[in-house]
């Protein structure tokens, strides 16, 4: 057990060091390396024989490389793109620790109050956000509506889903496969700024786009 786990943790750290690793490369052997671990740790649980702890190493890191997501040079290129396209807009683009591009879009740059209309200028950055799920067949896109704290939940919840169901429709009215997305509405519950001031009002009403890279199949 002690030398799967030493060789185990050996593998992610030289697939994560090595020059010349792409980042499709690095990301998969990060979550290989991990999943090795945890199905020698299933392996043992079975009963700590050589075979029960070969085969649960070997299960788990298929289940380690293919669960979770990759950040590829096509990833990173579209987080640029996107950086460039809302300069100015208030939305921000970042890269999560699970390796999807987010966009979060508040409501100055994307709705009116109480409203599920996508606004112009919201409109041009989701055009150009489209060409490069379009050009990304592994792309699985989850969009999150939120509103603020006024009104009731009876109110907030179904606008919020409403907010995320307009940007998935105008980004497959561009074009984007409909099989790629998810929808959530949180209503007002996930705040990420004080309901008690305009200003805070406004950055909770938003959607989050979460954009995920499955490693290629086969």
């Amino acid at each position: 057990m002690k030398k799967l786990v030493l060789s185990s943790c050996a593998l992610a750290v030289l697939l994560t060091g090595c020059a010349g690793v792409s980042d499709t490369q690095r990301n998969t052997g990060i979550g290989a390396g991990a999943g090795a671990l945890a199905g020698a740790a299933i392996g043992s649980a079975t009963g700590g024989n050589r075979g029960a702890i070969g085969t649960g190493a070997v299960v788990g890191a298929a289940a380690g490389a293919l669960g979770g997501y990759l950040w590829s040079q096509r990833m990173e290129s579209q987080k640029r793109q996107m950086e460039q396209a809302t300069q100015g807009t208030g939305i921000a683009v970042s890269q999560t620790a699970n390796n999807e591009l987010k966009l979060a879009i508040p409501s100055d740059a994307s709705f009116d109050v109480g409203r599920a209309a996508i606004k112009p200028n919201f409109a041009a950055v989701l055009d150009q956000f489209s060409t490069g799920l379009r050009n990304n067949g592994n792309a699985e896109v989850r969009i999150i509506g939120h509103t603020d704290s006024t009104g009731t939940d009876a109110i907030n919840n179904p606008l919020s889903v409403e907010r995320a169901a307009s940007t998935r429709d105008y980004l497959i009215s561009r074009g984007v496969r409909s099989t790629a997305f998810q929808i959530d509405g949180r209503g007002s519950r996930e705040p990420v700024a004080d309901n008690n001031s305009d200003a805070g009002r406004a950055q909770n009403r938003r959607v989050e786009i979460f954009v995920g890279e499955r490693p290629p199949q086969g």
